[in-house]
């Protein structure tokens, strides 16, 4: 049994359409870090990963920050059932943790200085990044106790909703700008993996 000539061709075709597009879907599920990149600051973020003041039933006291890594949310307490929401991108697989901390110090337009583990897994990271809109880290920082983990802007606005970074928490820059200006040093971080019951 012969097939056309045509049909041949547009097999092919097909195929070659299916691999050039098979590594760019893979990129863009886990590019890394793009030092030097401008953020996108047209970028819409789905309507769940908005800004917003939603119903939220927790005993912690008002102003506690409490991070969702599942839902990738993260919520700051408002008190009478309610809590500002915000939409975050979260540690991507093997870079999940769960844990009770404090704001120990917060900055604006941070520096950025990869730790050594990020360095090995990624190579082509600079070794010391000043602050500004190219740098990874956005417009504002927010340290997490004395570990590497930060919640921090991007310049990557279309991972917020995905599990891609190293274990720190991102925001579009402006709701990072505004968390930053609600959120004093010394407040309460609870970091969740699982959605409580």
């Amino acid at each position: 049994m012969s097939f056309p000539r045509a049909h041949w061709l547009s097999i092919i075709a097909a195929a070659g359409l299916i691999l050039a597009a098979a590594p760019a879907f893979a990129q863009k599920s886990d590019r890394g870090d793009e030092p030097g990149l401008m953020p996108d600051e047209s970028v819409q973020l789905e309507p769940e990963f908005q800004k917003q003041m939603v119903l939220y039933r927790t005993t912690e006291a008002p102003g506690t920050i409490i991070i969702s890594t599942a839902d990738r949310h993260l919520y700051v307490v408002q008190g009478n059932g309610r809590a500002l929401r915000y939409g975050i991108g979260v540690g991507r697989d093997g870079f999940t943790w769960q844990g009770l901390l404090k704001i120990s110090r917060k900055a604006e337009w941070p520096d950025w200085t990869p730790p050594p583990e990020m360095i090995a897994r990624q190579p082509y990271l600079p070794r010391f990044m000043a602050g500004g809109p190219g740098n990874p880290m956005g417009a504002r920082a927010l340290y997490l106790g004395a570990t590497v983990y930060r919640i921090h802007g991007t310049n990557q606005p279309d991972t917020i909703g995905t599990a891609i970074s190293s274990g720190c928490f991102r925001l579009v820059n402006a709701d990072v700008s505004d968390l930053y200006d609600r959120i004093p040093v010394g407040t309460k971080v609870i970091v969740r993996q699982k959605p409580e019951l």
